[in-house]
Protein backbone atom coordinates (compact mmCIF):
# COMPACT_ATOMS: atom_id res chain seq x y z
CA UNK A 1 0.00 0.00 0.00
CA UNK A 2 1.07 3.56 -0.76
CA UNK A 3 0.25 6.06 1.98
CA UNK A 4 1.36 9.66 1.85
CA UNK A 5 0.12 12.60 3.94
CA UNK A 6 1.10 16.19 3.25
CA UNK A 7 -0.12 19.65 4.27
CA UNK A 8 -1.87 21.74 1.62
CA UNK A 9 -3.18 25.27 1.38
CA UNK A 10 -2.92 28.37 3.52
CA UNK A 11 -4.48 26.57 6.51
CA UNK A 12 -2.11 23.58 6.18
CA UNK A 13 -4.83 20.95 5.84
CA UNK A 14 -3.48 17.40 6.06
CA UNK A 15 -4.32 15.64 2.80
CA UNK A 16 -3.73 11.90 2.42
CA UNK A 17 -3.31 9.75 -0.68
CA UNK A 18 -3.91 6.02 -0.20
CA UNK A 19 -2.99 3.84 -3.15
CA UNK A 20 -2.92 0.22 -4.26
CA UNK A 21 0.39 -0.46 -5.99
CA UNK A 22 -1.02 -3.40 -7.94
CA UNK A 23 -4.06 -1.71 -9.49
CA UNK A 24 -2.80 1.87 -9.41
CA UNK A 25 -6.09 3.05 -7.88
CA UNK A 26 -6.08 5.66 -5.14
CA UNK A 27 -8.26 7.38 -2.56
CA UNK A 28 -7.66 11.06 -1.77
CA UNK A 29 -8.79 12.24 1.66
CA UNK A 30 -9.36 15.99 2.11
CA UNK A 31 -7.69 17.15 -1.09
CA UNK A 32 -9.68 20.34 -0.71
CA UNK A 33 -7.02 23.02 -1.03
CA UNK A 34 -4.16 21.47 -2.89
CA UNK A 35 -4.90 20.32 -6.42
CA UNK A 36 -1.32 20.85 -7.60
CA UNK A 37 0.17 18.91 -4.68
CA UNK A 38 -2.35 16.09 -5.05
CA UNK A 39 -1.80 15.74 -8.78
CA UNK A 40 1.96 15.80 -8.28
CA UNK A 41 1.73 13.02 -5.67
CA UNK A 42 -0.49 10.90 -7.91
CA UNK A 43 1.85 11.31 -10.88
CA UNK A 44 4.97 10.60 -8.85
CA UNK A 45 3.40 7.49 -7.33
CA UNK A 46 1.85 6.40 -10.65
CA UNK A 47 -1.62 6.36 -9.19
CA UNK A 48 -5.08 7.16 -10.55
CA UNK A 49 -7.54 8.67 -8.06
CA UNK A 50 -10.94 7.00 -8.10
CA UNK A 51 -12.40 8.48 -4.90
CA UNK A 52 -12.20 11.96 -3.38
CA UNK A 53 -13.41 11.64 0.22
CA UNK A 54 -13.98 14.61 2.52
CA UNK A 55 -14.13 14.61 6.30
CA UNK A 56 -16.36 17.71 6.30
CA UNK A 57 -17.40 20.70 4.23
CA UNK A 58 -15.14 23.53 5.36
CA UNK A 59 -13.44 25.22 2.45
CA UNK A 60 -9.90 24.08 3.29
CA UNK A 61 -11.05 20.45 3.18
CA UNK A 62 -13.32 20.49 0.12
CA UNK A 63 -12.91 23.74 -1.82
CA UNK A 64 -10.88 22.18 -4.64
CA UNK A 65 -13.20 19.18 -5.05
CA UNK A 66 -14.52 20.40 -8.38
CA UNK A 67 -11.14 21.09 -9.98
CA UNK A 68 -9.67 17.88 -8.59
CA UNK A 69 -12.60 15.86 -9.91
CA UNK A 70 -12.22 17.46 -13.34
CA UNK A 71 -8.51 16.61 -13.36
CA UNK A 72 -8.83 13.01 -12.15
CA UNK A 73 -12.34 11.78 -13.03
CA UNK A 74 -12.69 10.53 -9.45
CA UNK A 75 -15.97 10.56 -7.52
CA UNK A 76 -16.32 13.31 -4.89
CA UNK A 77 -18.23 12.23 -1.76
CA UNK A 78 -19.42 13.96 1.43
CA UNK A 79 -21.76 13.13 4.30
CA UNK A 80 -25.24 14.49 3.41
CA UNK A 81 -25.55 16.40 6.70
CA UNK A 82 -22.74 18.67 5.51
CA UNK A 83 -24.18 19.44 2.07
CA UNK A 84 -25.87 22.65 3.32
CA UNK A 85 -22.51 23.78 4.70
CA UNK A 86 -20.81 22.91 1.41
CA UNK A 87 -23.28 25.14 -0.41
CA UNK A 88 -22.00 28.11 1.63
CA UNK A 89 -18.55 28.00 -0.02
CA UNK A 90 -18.90 31.60 -1.30
CA UNK A 91 -19.52 32.80 2.25
CA UNK A 92 -16.69 30.67 3.58
CA UNK A 93 -14.36 32.13 0.95
CA UNK A 94 -15.22 35.62 2.16
CA UNK A 95 -14.50 34.58 5.75
CA UNK A 96 -10.96 33.50 4.86
CA UNK A 97 -10.32 36.48 2.59
CA UNK A 98 -10.48 34.82 -0.82
CA UNK A 99 -11.32 37.18 -3.66
CA UNK A 100 -12.96 34.39 -5.65
CA UNK A 101 -14.84 31.41 -4.24
CA UNK A 102 -14.29 27.92 -5.64
CA UNK A 103 -17.30 26.50 -7.48
CA UNK A 104 -19.94 24.47 -5.65
CA UNK A 105 -20.39 21.27 -7.64
CA UNK A 106 -22.99 18.54 -7.69
CA UNK A 107 -21.27 15.86 -5.63
CA UNK A 108 -21.20 12.25 -6.77
CA UNK A 109 -22.64 10.56 -3.70
CA UNK A 110 -22.92 10.37 0.05
CA UNK A 111 -20.83 9.03 2.89
CA UNK A 112 -22.76 7.11 5.56
CA UNK A 113 -21.69 5.66 8.89
CA UNK A 114 -20.30 2.14 8.53
CA UNK A 115 -19.87 2.27 4.75
CA UNK A 116 -16.67 0.94 3.28
CA UNK A 117 -14.89 2.32 0.23
CA UNK A 118 -12.05 0.69 -1.65
CA UNK A 119 -9.39 1.46 -4.20
CA UNK A 120 -8.04 -1.90 -5.21
CA UNK A 121 -7.13 -3.72 -2.00
CA UNK A 122 -7.09 -0.52 0.07
CA UNK A 123 -10.32 -0.25 2.07
CA UNK A 124 -11.47 2.36 4.58
CA UNK A 125 -14.55 2.62 6.77
CA UNK A 126 -16.65 5.74 7.34
CA UNK A 127 -17.25 6.76 10.96
CA UNK A 128 -19.86 9.50 11.32
CA UNK A 129 -18.59 11.79 14.09
CA UNK A 130 -20.85 14.86 14.29
CA UNK A 131 -19.59 17.70 16.42
CA UNK A 132 -17.19 19.89 14.47
CA UNK A 133 -19.91 20.00 11.83
CA UNK A 134 -23.14 17.98 11.59
CA UNK A 135 -21.74 15.79 8.84
CA UNK A 136 -18.16 15.38 10.04
CA UNK A 137 -16.74 11.91 9.46
CA UNK A 138 -13.52 10.07 10.20
CA UNK A 139 -12.03 7.32 8.05
CA UNK A 140 -10.66 4.14 9.63
CA UNK A 141 -8.02 2.08 7.86
CA UNK A 142 -7.91 -1.43 9.29
CA UNK A 143 -5.31 -4.19 9.25
CA UNK A 144 -1.53 -4.05 9.30
CA UNK A 145 -1.40 -0.34 8.46
CA UNK A 146 -4.31 0.60 10.72
CA UNK A 147 -4.83 4.29 11.42
CA UNK A 148 -7.67 6.77 11.58
CA UNK A 149 -8.04 10.00 9.65
CA UNK A 150 -9.96 12.31 11.95
CA UNK A 151 -10.35 15.54 10.00
CA UNK A 152 -11.15 18.34 12.44
CA UNK A 153 -12.80 16.05 14.99
CA UNK A 154 -9.72 15.02 17.01
CA UNK A 155 -6.33 16.73 17.15
CA UNK A 156 -3.15 16.08 19.12
CA UNK A 157 -4.09 17.42 22.55
CA UNK A 158 -7.32 19.03 21.44
CA UNK A 159 -10.60 18.64 19.56
CA UNK A 160 -12.24 20.56 16.74
CA UNK A 161 -14.28 23.71 17.20
CA UNK A 162 -17.93 23.04 17.88
CA UNK A 163 -19.19 26.64 17.78
CA UNK A 164 -19.47 26.98 14.01
CA UNK A 165 -23.15 26.11 13.76
CA UNK A 166 -25.51 23.34 14.70
CA UNK A 167 -23.34 21.38 17.13
CA UNK A 168 -21.97 21.44 20.68
CA UNK A 169 -18.94 20.35 22.67
CA UNK A 170 -21.04 17.50 24.04
CA UNK A 171 -21.67 16.31 20.48
CA UNK A 172 -18.01 16.17 19.48
CA UNK A 173 -16.83 14.59 22.74
CA UNK A 174 -19.59 12.00 22.48
CA UNK A 175 -18.61 11.19 18.89
CA UNK A 176 -14.98 10.72 19.90
CA UNK A 177 -15.96 8.52 22.85
CA UNK A 178 -18.27 6.31 20.79
CA UNK A 179 -16.40 6.04 17.50
CA UNK A 180 -12.71 6.70 18.13
CA UNK A 181 -11.81 5.67 21.67
CA UNK A 182 -12.89 2.04 21.06
CA UNK A 183 -9.95 1.79 18.63
CA UNK A 184 -6.70 0.24 19.85
CA UNK A 185 -4.40 2.55 21.82
CA UNK A 186 -1.61 2.07 19.26
CA UNK A 187 -3.78 3.31 16.38
CA UNK A 188 -2.12 6.32 14.74
CA UNK A 189 -4.32 9.39 14.40
CA UNK A 190 -3.91 11.59 11.31
CA UNK A 191 -5.80 14.81 12.11
CA UNK A 192 -6.98 17.45 9.68
CA UNK A 193 -4.21 19.83 10.81
CA UNK A 194 -1.04 19.58 12.82
CA UNK A 195 1.01 16.68 14.15
CA UNK A 196 -0.02 13.04 14.24
CA UNK A 197 -0.83 11.34 17.53
CA UNK A 198 -2.32 8.03 18.72
CA UNK A 199 -5.61 6.98 20.26
CA UNK A 200 -3.82 5.95 23.45
CA UNK A 201 -2.06 9.27 23.90
CA UNK A 202 -5.31 11.17 23.42
CA UNK A 203 -7.19 8.81 25.73
CA UNK A 204 -4.66 9.49 28.52
CA UNK A 205 -3.77 13.14 28.01
CA UNK A 206 -6.32 15.04 25.92
CA UNK A 207 -7.97 17.45 28.39
CA UNK A 208 -11.31 17.36 26.56
CA UNK A 209 -11.51 13.58 27.01
CA UNK A 210 -10.86 13.59 30.76
CA UNK A 211 -14.15 15.22 31.68
CA UNK A 212 -16.35 13.39 34.18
Amino acid sequence: MILETFAVGALACNCTVLGDERTGEAIVIDGGDGIDEVLSCLERRRLRATLLLHTHAHIDHIGDAGRLRDATGARALLHPADVPLYETLPLQAAWVGLAQAPPVIALDGDLHDGERFAAGAVEIEVLHTPGHTPGSVCFALRGEDARVFTGDTLFAGSIGRWDLGGTSMEDIVDSIARKLLPLEDATPVVPGHGPFTTIGIERRTNPYLQRG
